[in-house]
Formats: C-alpha cells, sequence, structure tokens
C-alpha cells in the first residue's frame, strides 16, 4: 500500500446515521429558547444543503423571515445550545459505526495508512462521537466546525487535513456521503467515494471515484451504484487505492 497513505472521513452519515440526533437536539434548543420552530425531516433535508450549524440556523431564518431577533452572536449561542444537548445523548456505545467503516479503520492501521477527519460539524460534536462508538482506532488529524471561515463545499476544510497530514491529495481518499463533502472533497485534488447516507440524497455524484451503499462487510457486500466494483464486496485499501482520479468516474 505504498501509494494510499491516508484515509480522511466525513463525519455526519459517513461515519455514523446521525443527522436524526441533531435534528432533535436543534428542535430541542429552540424549545428550550422559546422559539417556537421545528424542523421536521423534510425541512431538516432541505436546510442540509447548507453546511455548518449556525449557518443552517442563519439561511432558515433567511428562508422564513422568522429572526426572532438573533444576531450572529445569538446564533452562536444557540447553536451552543444545541451542541450541548448533541453531545449529553451521544454516550458511549450509543451509536453504531455504518458497515465497513470500523473494518477499513483497523485495515489502514495494520498497513500505516493514517487516519483523519474533516467535517464541518463542531469539534465537541466530533469528539462525543468518537467516544461513542469506541473502540475506534485514534485518529491522526481532526480538522473540523471552524476551523476553516468557508465550510464545505468551499475546499477548505480538506486541505487543512492535507496540511496537518502534512501528505499530497494524490496520496489520500476521502469518505463523504453527500454532493457538497463530495465537492469539498474533488476541490482539494481528492479521490473520493460517497457512501447513501439517510439524509445524503441519492445523487447522483458526478465526479466521485465510487458510489457505494456502504463500504461493505464480509458477510454483506456493498452495492456498487457507480464507478468500479470490489473484488471481494468490501471497500479495502487495495480497491481506494486503485480508484481513478478525482473527476474521471463517470455515474451509472
Amino acid at each position: 500500500m505504498a501509494e494510499l497513505a491516508a484515509l480522511i472521513f466525513d463525519v455526519d452519515g459517513t461515519l455514523a446515521e446521525t443527522e436524526e440526533l441533531h435534528r432533535w437536539a436543534f428542535n430541542s434548543a429552540f424549545a428550550a429558547a422559546g422559539l417556537g420552530w421545528h424542523w421536521d425531516r423534510a425541512m431538516y433535508a432541505k436546510l442540509l444543503a447548507v453546511t455548518g450549524g449556525k449557518e443552517r440556523i442563519a439561511h432558515f431564518i433567511q428562508l422564513t423571515g422568522e429572526s426572532a431577533g438573533l444576531d450572529t452572536t445569538a446564533i452562536a449561542a444557540l447553536h451552543a445550545a444545541k451542541t450541548r444537548l448533541y453531545a449529553s445523548r451521544v454516550v458511549p456505545g450509543g451509536l453504531a459505526l455504518r458497515p465497513g467503516v470500523l473494518r477499513l479503520m483497523h485495515q489502514a492501521r495494520r498497513n500505516g495508512v493514517k487516519l483523519a477527519i474533516a467535517t464541518t460539524t463542531s469539534q465537541p460534536n466530533v469528539v462525543a462521537l468518537l467516544a461513542a462508538c469506541a473502540p475506534m482506532p485514534p485518529m491522526d488529524v481532526i480538522a473540523a466546525g471552524d476551523d476553516v471561515p468557508a465550510k464545505k463545499p468551499a475546499p477548505d476544510i480538506y486541505t487543512l487535513a492535507l496540511q496537518r497530514l502534512g501528505l499530497p491529495a494524490r496520496n489520500c481518499v476521502a469518505l463523504e456521503d453527500t454532493q457538497n463533502g463530495l465537492r469539498s472533497a474533488a476541490g482539494a485534488g481528492l479521490r473520493c467515494v460517497v457512501t447513501l447516507s439517510a439524509y445524503g440524497g441519492a445523487g447522483p455524484f458526478p465526479g466521485a471515484g465510487a458510489v457505494l451503499s456502504d463500504l461493505g462487510e464480509p458477510n454483506a457486500p456493498c452495492t456498487v451504484l457507480a464507478g468500479p466494483v470490489p473484488p471481494a464486496g468490501v471497500a479495502d485499501l487495495a480497491y481506494l487505492d486503485a480508484l481513478p482520479p478525482s473527476g474521471a468516474c463517470c455515474v451509472q
């Protein structure tokens, strides 16, 4: 595995199906603040086109005109309350990693391939999730939340992860579940695998190296929607290392 030096994971929807918990935390924070707002699944799916929690609240206000007198500082405080609520529900053993994630991480560790995270979710959310999904291999790099001013689909968070890893994009592969995430990874020059998630959309995902149902397990092979078929039905290091360059895949 000389070429592949690092795997860079998105978090929500990629490592674990967390968006319903995030939706609950937003709604609980709204109720505690006496706002009378409630994001149902349809509204939340629409709002997920905007990355970042504070940005999502601001976009909702712009869409609906329901500002409730919230300025930038108040939005940040509301989001901080939401983050605390999320963390309070993410307890050790309380979340399951998506199929194939832990298998792939352990394979990476055995082969000296680094592990990193590049996400728009806040650092406390990442820490809480990693603890909840323990035992997990340690991450070499975490780039999260407000570490960069421009969130996905801007490439900044992946560019930062690469800088912290000290590696060129050609030696890394990103794992994502949304079009915004794919655009962010591709903008940083990364090859990217998209795994479908509850809120990530059905695609198409033009430019992805592969689009899979999940990363697959030996007893539960993944379904391939676009890109090369894994020989053993699972996305392993050899499969990821052989992916075409960013933008080279044609979605079926």
